[in-house]
């Protein structure tokens, strides 16, 4: 059914004329006829009848018409759904706890007025993530492709901000008094950072950082949850993990869990964002723009290989 007939017997049934009807949507009285003839033919019955002040409804037009007004109010519905600026910006992070949704929270109550649908793909390969974007499924996903020569022309990755992790310890590990730590000092503890997921941008950038800095990184066993990870390192005398400075996690007041910067250098997990190349959502300019509101990292500062030179797609933009 031709969803612009039956908006056009919907304005002239209330307007009780085709030439106000027609002025309305913005085409002639002879479109707004045609339509509504090429209406009557496809339900078979007389719509309206002609009078010398305009149209009436026939008792089928009477009938038809609660039904043809939610059918237009349906097609309004779903174009509101996927068009950019009259819809929620819908944006995938990693995990609500994240840094990235801690960051559009920070942004949004600063901007209550921002329509945001913050959404998490719960997937591990970024390129499904950006399937979604190239798909018009989501607006934006804060993932990385460690090689941006294989995105397809029609997203770009652009470097949001870089997120400073910390040792995260129970109270009997050796390194709980300190103030902070250098990678120096991590060597020859136990890092577990159990859901490093192959193929995932993490697991490469933990491969670098372990190797960079000769860490034992490792991810042995399955991955019950922050809760069950935090239990653990609550009662061990010799297991760590890493997380995100800006990462937000809570546990129990006994578990008595440090967090402690890691300086000299300051190691970075660098966050992108990866978006429509064209007809991005109006609403992410702004968002882009408060990444560079936030406070820079303490220097020197470690980057895994993909960051530490500027992207060919964040030239491009």
């Amino acid at each position: 059914m031709d969803t612009e007939a039956v908006r056009s017997f919907v304005r002239a049934a209330e307007l009780g004329q085709l030439q106000h009807a027609a002025d309305e949507l913005g085409v002639t009285q002879q479109a707004v006829s045609k339509r509504i003839a090429t209406l009557e033919r496809h339900l078979n019955v007389r719509l309206f009848t002609r009078t010398a002040r305009g149209v009436e409804l026939t008792l089928d037009g009477q009938a038809f018409l609660p039904h043809a007004r939610s059918i237009v109010a349906g097609v309004e519905r779903a174009i509101t759904a996927v068009r950019p600026g009259s819809r929620a910006l819908r944006i995938d992070v990693l995990g609500l706890r994240s840094a990235q949704a801690v960051v559009l929270h920070d942004y949004w109550r600063s901007h209550p007025d921002i329509d945001l649908d913050v959404v998490t793909l719960r997937v591990n390969d970024p390129r499904v993530a950006v399937a979604a974007v190239q798909a018009g499924d989501i607006d934006a996903s804060f993932r990385t492709v460690t090689d941006p020569a294989t995105l397809p022309r029609e997203v770009r990755m652009i470097r949001a901000f870089d997120s400073a992790l910390e040792l995260l310890v129970g109270p009997r590990h050796p390194l709980a008094s300190a103030r902070t730590l250098t990678p120096d000092q991590l060597r020859k503890h136990r890092i577990w950072v159990p859901g490093i997921a192959p193929r995932s941008e993490w697991a490469e950038f933990y491969d670098q950082l372990a190797t960079g800095f000769d860490l034992r990184v490792d991810a042995a066993g399955p991955n019950f949850g922050n809760e069950v990870l935090q239990d653990t390192l609550a009662d061990s005398g010799d297991v760590a993990t890493l997380v995100g400075a800006r990462d937000r996690y809570i546990w129990p007041t006994n578990h008595d869990l440090r967090r402690i910067p890691i300086v000299n250098p300051t190691l970075a997990y660098p966050l992108s964002l990866i978006l429509p190349r064209t007809n991005p959502h109006p609403g992410l300019r702004a968002i882009i723009s408060h990444f560079a509101s936030l406070a820079p990292l303490p220097e020197p500062t470690w980057l895994p290989s993909w960051a530490a030179k500027p992207r060919r797609s964040d030239e491009a933009s």
